[in-house]
């Protein structure tokens, strides 16, 4: 799957911040709400997802994510759709071990991990709702992998962009990422400009009413 190096690139130098602004120029829902990190740096990758139901007679053929860690490229990211649930957990440290081998990015998951002390000791980043002791087994199961799940009401496609940093998660479209890309960096080199300014002495409402930054997001004509 994985995600060219320009882009990459790129998106390293702009914050989730930067990104959903731009997603909201150009209409499109970016930013997964309420998702934030358990251990976490910032993370960019190709969404390699995971589609998660209860449990019950039936039996889930692997535990769950293992097909997803096995199929994910270096670099991407692992999202786990629980629908916001948190009554038991959707990650851990095996799982987490097993991904930071690969070469995986991080994981996002809308509901619950456990485990949470041994993410910093390898290092590999988490996102989620929150942390629980409370185990998947007989609870929850994994219905389906590789496929289109949400992410606290964003919808997430394989290969969909996710980008993650201290304050959240924001998804992006493949086929939007150039569009997003070029209205982040526009929105990050005013904001830049901005600061610039004040802390050469301009006051905040002179330097708001040179850059109009209530009007920033405004669709272009």
């Amino acid at each position: 799957m994985g995600l060219g190096k320009e882009h990459r690139a790129r998106l390293e130098k702009l914050a989730t911040t930067n990104l959903s602004d731009a997603c909201d120029k150009i209409g499109v829902r970016g930013a997964a709400l309420h998702i934030l990190p358990i251990h976490g740096k910032k993370i960019i990758g190709s969404a390699v997802t995971i589609k998660m139901t209860a449990a019950g007679l039936t039996p889930s053929k692997h535990h769950l994510g293992i097909e997803a860690i096995d199929f994910a490229e270096a670099g991407d990211v692992i999202v786990v759709d629980n629908g916001g649930k948190i009554d038991a957990s959707c990650w851990g440290g095996i799982l987490a071990a097993a991904a930071k081998q690969k070469g995986i990015s991080g994981v996002v998951v809308d509901g619950a991990v456990r485990d949470a002390d041994e993410y910093p000791e390898i290092d590999f980043p988490v996102w989620a709702k929150t942390a629980l002791p409370v185990t998947a087994r007989g609870r929850i199961m994994q219905d389906s992998w590789n496929v289109m799940v949400q992410l606290a009401g964003v919808q997430v496609r394989p290969g969909d962009v996710i980008v993650g940093d201290a304050s959240g998660i924001v998804v992006i479209p493949q086929e939007k990422l150039d569009e997003v890309l070029m209205e982040a960096e526009k929105i990050l080199a005013k904001e830049e400009a901005m600061i610039k300014e004040i802390l050469a002495g301009k006051s905040i409402l002179e330097v708001d009413n040179k850059f109009s930054y209530e009007k920033m997001l405004k669709k272009d004509s």
